[in-house]
């Protein structure tokens, strides 16, 4: 809709009262109003008219684009806060509660806009927490504060234990606005701990069970060698037994006819007879190699059942050279004859622990070596030991083919084995490694760079 042509020739048209401002465009206003210099200052104030216009448009939706922004995150917020299973509560610095979450008035049994306006020094029940955080407050540096363990008072007058994190709250310019508590029970916090240590222990009896089950494992690999280390002794005691019932079946006969009074030549031809003078002498080394034998069998139960008593704890001090050789002693009676073990070891490395524990470690080792070795050309362990800096050095090994290199890294893992089912369980070198993590030393496996695998054994020395 156009304006009506204006009775004065000068004058600006006006523009009919239902049509907006911004519909007249320049063009129209210069026809209608002509080239003259007054017409062309209307002009110029419709135009700054239709700037502000627009920016004023621009601003309004930018402000509602912020709102929506700012509702948003009070929104996040109001959720996040609202979500919490942890207490909170924001005070300013003379201890008034300025927030407090749903956490806190649900675990007091009171109203959340309640507290609002109150002090925090009336949340507590004692006044022992109330002089506790007048310190908190009290402190013009503001540190923060772990772990203080404060009574609340819920709304039916009972006490209830919390365990209370307080953090100072700065402003844009680094001055400090209050103070920020958030905090949980203290009995949740005691039932996950009581749940952690339960865990704890099961695990750590687990780990018992499974390092006894795996000795004993060795140890059944190892009975026939057993058997044979016993069979030597024990025989050489029955012979001997054998031949001292004899000769005191002599004895009595010979003592019989002494006091019978026998007469004196016939009491020789029977002394000739018996060979009395021949036994006389005999016994003594009849009974010495008695006595030898059943220590030598003695040794070997005390030393099996070093071996499988659960000694977990046991610290003492003890020679590491001597261990090495029994736990040698018995892998090779109880492999074949064609595996061989050199060992190159100082007179004797003392070292603190439990030897039952590392005479498993080390039969661990050599029995890994005898099945390593099974197919090689030439069944060699070689053993070599040393002192270095407080530290005993030893290093086994062997002739086989080596270790691959991608399963270098995952040797002392859990139930990691290369051995065919029902040869290896996967736990003799995790449970080796972890035994000898516990003494204090460490374990490691290479491939020697002239061939085999190499296992080294470091172990600090008694006194270090």
């Amino acid at each position: 809709m156009s304006a009506k042509p204006p009775s004065n020739p000068g004058a600006l048209p006006e523009p009919q009262i239902d049509e907006p401002r911004s519909a007249l465009t320049v063009e129209m206003l210069a026809a209608a109003a002509g080239a003259s210099a007054e017409d062309g200052i209307w002009l110029d104030v419709i135009r700054k008219m239709d700037e502000v216009y627009n920016d004023l448009l621009q601003y309004e939706v930018a402000l509602e684009e912020k709102n929506a922004t700012l509702e948003d995150t009070q929104q996040f917020i109001s959720s996040v806060l609202t979500s919490m299973s942890d207490l909170l509560i924001v005070c300013s610095r003379a201890g008034v509660i300025e927030s407090v979450n749903a956490a806190l008035a649900s675990l007091l049994g009171v109203d959340a806009d309640s507290l609002h306006g109150c002090t925090v020094f009336d949340l507590f029940a004692d006044e022992e927490s109330r002089q506790r955080a007048g310190r908190l407050f009290g402190d013009p540096d503001g540190h923060a504060v772990e772990d203080c363990e404060m009574l609340l008072k819920a709304a039916n007058g009972s006490a209830i234990p919390v365990s209370l994190n307080c953090t100072p709250r700065y402003n844009g310019v680094g001055k400090m606005l209050g103070l920020v508590i958030t905090g949980r029970p203290v009995g949740e916090l005691r039932r996950a701990y009581q749940a952690l240590r339960r865990a704890h222990e099961d695990l750590k009896t687990t780990q018992q069970q499974l390092v006894h089950s795996e000795k004993m494992a060795s140890l059944g690999r190892l009975v026939a060698g057993v058997a044979h280390e016993l069979n030597n002794p024990i025989s050489f005691v029955y012979g001997n037994t054998v031949a001292l019932k004899k000769y005191a079946l002599r004895l009595a006969r010979y003592l019989a006819a002494v006091h019978g009074e026998l007469p004196l030549d016939e009491r020789e031809a029977l002394r000739a007879e018996l060979r009395i003078d021949h036994m006389l002498d005999d016994l003594p080394s009849l009974i010495d190699g008695t006595v030898e034998g059943a220590e030598r069998t003695r040794d070997i139960v005390d030393a099996l059942k070093r071996f499988s008593a659960t000694d977990r704890d046991e610290r003492r001090a003890f020679d590491l050279v001597e261990v090495v050789g029994r736990a040698v002693q018995w892998v090779c009676k109880a492999t074949a004859n064609q595996f061989e073990v050199k060992l190159d070891l100082p007179p004797t490395i003392e070292v603190t622990g439990s030897p039952g524990q590392l005479q498993q470690v080390v039969m661990n080792l050599v029995q890994n070596a005898a099945d390593a070795t099974e197919n090689a050309r030439e069944r060699r362990l070689e053993i070599s030991g040393r002192v270095e800096g407080g530290i005993g050095v030893i290093g086994f090994r062997d002739s086989g083919p080596g270790i691959p290199t991608e399963n270098l890294h995952k040797l002392f893992d859990p139930f990691f084995t290369t051995k065919p089912v029902g040869r290896g369980t996967g736990l003799g070198l995790a449970i080796s490694y972890g035994i000898v993590e516990r003494h204090g030393g460490t374990l490691s496996a290479e491939n020697h760079p002239k061939g085999g695998a190499l296992f080294v054994l470091r172990l600090p020395l008694a006194g270090e």
